[in-house]
């Protein structure tokens, strides 16, 4: 509609829906701000303008959960923000392809598992097993490269599905941003890091005691661990002692018993200070092993003196080490006991034929049924060490302890001695710890935990896996003339051979045919774990060592948005990277989410049960009832899940829709903000840009959120658009002024309104933005219109009484309170009444009466002085109602 000169225009609200169709709404905007490229970084602005959020890559293995939906729409409020604050935001997003999660993903959907030793079939058809499928007969084996594409084929379905529902959610990625952490550049810079951190002599490869999964057959960083409660027992069983004697050890793992290296106890425990220097005897295997003191056994624990394995936790292996203790492997890889001879070396037994008849018993059995076996044995008086009965001197007694397991695995974690690549990290922990101290932590508690992790760091990062789909660690080996690896001299590539596939590519110097022979060169088959790629997320949207001059305007990163679960991984990791290659922080501020929990509180989990998936929840309320309820929550804060907030989610976004409509169709002379109730309004919705502004550079957008919904329910629509109604819509030539200050002032209470609302519920203040505001201020898009300012505000006059809009408020409930305690109507008129308040606040309504009794229905009043109400208060007498609402 075009307004008359000097006029101003206003909507057909018979032109719009009478109800808001977010279904069709959300996906129609999706598609106009892709085609507009509404969120797309400029790379062509300075770097003193740009903002670069270090957005989380989701792991490509299986389905999104409310928990994503939740954290990401955080960083998506974030982001919004500072677009309409003018900054030119850098904004990717990734996909974390490789890795465990993935690979079993894999191979539970299509029934495989891959065996290296398989010949590539390049005519292989894999189809989904289906769930009864998938429990039949033996899974199949597939090539390494069968694998990899198998892998390759479901991440890249995942990551569609992810998108679908990202692109509904409303986050404003840029998606010519999109990167894969196995895509060649993601290869290309983890594999450089690699090198670099060489050259720097941060990485090495060593035979060490290994955190070992035997399931997924992988070494599993000290990051990655879990402590689980489980159910236990302690055994307790008689050991002898050289020469005459014998004490009894409490222990948890009697299956280990075969690989008992020694026995210690602490050096004042005085029950067993006596035996310190000699020899014990094990149960059933007669191993002579010493006994020793440590300050490290705890008397408390158990009967106080302690079997020392290969290996049972990592305090076995600190002994082992300082000890100089033998090595008696019996777990392999698989979780199963290796095939051993007692009475050769290292294996010494006082009777090695009772040993091995016993150990007969156990060997190739899991943990579990080795150690259901070994307690039977111990029953019998033939395996005790001192010939006094039975060496299990009781029963079991069941206990509940804590036990190590890779955060995404089934079963226990084993030590296994393997060779594995090292960054070192240990020497570097106070550094780690002052370059987290330079970021700022939002919430700054989140800082302590980072802290605490890294003080308490006692092994160096195990960068290495035994899998297949993920970055090669790109090294090969020279064989020696027996063919045996030469662990100390590496073959590395050079950088402009990246990304090299050890096991298909051949380093400098050597043919192809030399692969595996004396003479020639092995391929690590290793991959990196996926925090190594994972942990250079600001690198890989930098283009680091690709493009300097991009490198240089996107790094270091402006802010991290992620859980506070990851803290020890994600954000540790991409600290020490960013220190150990440039020396600096990789962005100035974390701002970490907290969990989603079920509506009784409990984490949300599969193994629980209890996790939903969000799309059907973004069709039932839509997307923006969905983000009102993310961003309701602060940060660090658990959020229950919880469909009585989406419900409230989507009636802010109908009353957005209503209160637009009924806006926009006001139509008036043009004048400008002059009318003392509209100046007040001003000045109060002036306060909360200021405030709102606050919270968000201080990272608390749930602050801004409930200050501004509070503003919009109670100031704007409930009261504010009530009481200027009447003088809006005022045709009376010697109105005009005060017509135009309430049409402006309501416009202008709505253009800002949608404007604090825009990041958390960017779909229906984009419609309404649509409707007139875009073509009249020409900012097509909201989410590019400036976030409001001092500048909204320029020209107008403060009110001459700062309580004006309160006072008025205060009076309008007054009168309405009248009513319902009369059991009229709300709209019902009023004869006449009498307003009872003190003289001071009867002096500041005087400024605004006509507004309310006007919006009250009011037609002959009067009023009264009361010194006895507080300031601000009314009482309302005498008040004779119309005998109808007049419509």
């Amino acid at each position: 509609m075009t307004a008359p000169k000097g006029h101003i225009a206003a909507i057909d609200p018979a032109s719009l829906p009478k109800h808001y169709d977010a279904a069709a709404a959300e996906p129609r905007w999706g598609e106009v701000w892709e085609r507009a490229g509404t969120y797309h970084y400029d790379p062509g602005r300075p770097r003193a303008e740009t903002y670069v959020i270090d957005t989380p890559p989701p792991t490509a293995s299986g389905s999104l959960h409310p928990g994503h939906v939740f954290s990401y729409t955080h960083t998506d409020i974030l982001a919004r923000y500072v677009r309409m604050t003018g900054r030119n935001v850098f904004y990717p997003i990734g996909w974390d392809d490789n890795g465990l999660p993935t690979e079993r993903r894999v191979q539970n959907y299509f029934h495989i598992r891959c065996d290296p030793g398989v010949p590539y079939d390049p005519e292989l058809v894999l189809e989904e097993a289906s769930a009864r499928a998938s429990k039949e007969g033996p899974p199949r084996k597939v090539s390494r490269p069968n694998f990899i594409a198998a892998c390759e084929r479901v991440t890249r379905q995942d990551e569609q599905a992810f998108k679908r529902l990202w692109t509904r959610m409303g986050l404003s990625f840029d998606w010519r941003e999109e990167y894969q952490t196995i895509g060649t550049r993601s290869r290309r810079i983890a594999q450089y890091s690699f090198l670099d951190l060489w050259r720097k002599g941060h990485v090495e490869s060593r035979y060490a005691p290994t955190l070992w999964d035997v399931d997924f057959q992988c070494a599993i960083a000290q990051a990655e661990l879990e402590d689980r409660t489980v159910p236990g027992a302690y055994h307790d069983l008689e050991f002898g002692v050289e020469g005459g004697g014998r004490f009894t050890i409490s222990t948890t793992r009697p299956e280990l018993l075969a690989a008992c290296v020694g026995v210690t106890a602490h050096p004042e425990d005085a029950r067993h200070r006596h035996l310190f220097g000699k020899l014990a005897l094990t149960p059933l295997f007669r191993v002579p092993v010493p006994i020793f003191p440590s300050e490290k056994a705890d008397p408390e624990k158990g009967t106080g003196i302690l079997m020392v394995c290969t290996f049972g936790d990592a305090t076995d292996v600190k002994w082992w080490r300082e000890h100089g203790l033998s090595l008696r492997q019996i777990v392999q890889r698989d979780g199963r006991l290796a095939p051993v001879v007692f009475g050769g070396e290292g294996w010494e037994s006082r009777d090695a034929a009772a040993a091995n008849h016993a150990y007969a018993e156990l060997a190739g059995k899991n943990l579990n049924q080795a150690r259901k076996r070994v307690v039977e044995l111990l029953r019998e008086p033939d395996a005790s060490a001192t010939g006094q009965g039975a060496p299990l001197v009781a029963e079991p007694r069941a206990i509940q302890h804590v036990v190590k397991y890779y955060e995404k695995g089934e079963r226990p974690l084993e030590l296994v001695p393997t060779r594995q690549w090292f960054v070192r990290l240990l020497p570097w922990k106070d550094a780690l710890i002052e370059q987290g101290a330079r970021i700022q932590w939002h919430p700054g508690y989140m800082q302590h935990r980072y802290e605490d992790w890294t003080r308490n760091l006692n092994q160096d990062w195990c960068i290495s896996r035994q899998r297949y789909f993920g970055v090669p660690i790109p090294v090969w080996f020279p064989l020696d003339a027996e063919g045996r690896r030469d662990y100390e001299k590496p073959i590395l590539p050079d950088e402009p051979q990246l990304p090299v596939d050890p096991t298909t590519d051949v380093p400098r110097g050597y043919e192809a045919a030399q692969r595996g022979v004396p003479g020639g060169f092995d391929a690590e088959t290793d991959i990196f774990d996926t925090w190594f790629t994972s942990s250079l997320t600001p690198q890989i949207s930098s283009h680091w060592t690709l493009d300097a001059e991009r490198h240089a305007k996107l790094f270091p990163a402006d802010v991290r948005p992620q859980a506070h679960d990851i803290i020890r991984t994600w954000a540790f990791y991409t600290i020490a990277k960013a220190w150990l290659h440039e020396g600096r922080t990789p962005w100035d501020d974390v701002v970490v989410s907290g969990f989603v929990l079920d509506p009784e509180r409990k984490k949300m989990s599969k193994s629980r049960g209890n996790v939903v998936t969000p799309l059907p929840l973004v069709e039932e309320y839509g997307a923006d009832a969905i983000r009102y309820w993310a961003g309701s929550a602060r940060l660090g804060v658990d959020a229950a899940l919880d469909e009585q907030v989406f419900r409230v989610g989507k009636r802010l976004v109908t009353k957005l829709f209503n209160a637009g409509k009924f806006a926009l169709a006001q139509s008036g002379p043009a004048h400008p903000i002059a009318s003392e109730l509209d100046r007040a309004f001003a000045a109060r919705l002036a306060e909360l840009v200021r405030s709102a502004t606050r919270a968000f550079e201080d990272k608390n957008h749930a602050q801004a959120l409930q200050e501004t919904e509070s503003f919009f329910w109670s100031r704007y629509t409930d009261v504010y658009l009530e009481l200027v109604k009447a003088r809006a819509r005022d045709e009376a030539a010697e109105a005009a002024a005060g017509r135009g200050s309430a049409v402006a002032a309501l416009r202008l209470g709505l253009s800002v309104l949608l404007r604090l609302f825009a990041p958390f519920v960017p779909y229906i203040t984009e419609e309404v933005w649509s409707w007139q505001f875009a073509g009249e201020r020409g900012e097509p898009s909201i989410h590019r219109a400036p976030w409001p300012s001092e500048r909204d505000f320029a020209g107008i006059a403060p009110p001459a009484e700062s309580a004006s809009l309160e006072i008025a408020m205060a009076c309008f409930a007054a009168i309405h309170k009248a009513k319902a305690d009369a059991s009229v109507s709300a709209g019902r008129e009023v004869e006449r009444l009498t307003l009872a308040a003190n003289p001071k606040t009867l002096a500041k309504l005087a400024l605004v009466a006509g507004d309310v009794l006007s919006a009250a229905r009011v037609r002959e009043h009067a009023l009264a002085a009361q010194d006895d109400l507080a300031d601000g208060a009314f009482a309302v007498r005498d008040a004779v109602f119309a005998e109808r609402a007049e419509s």
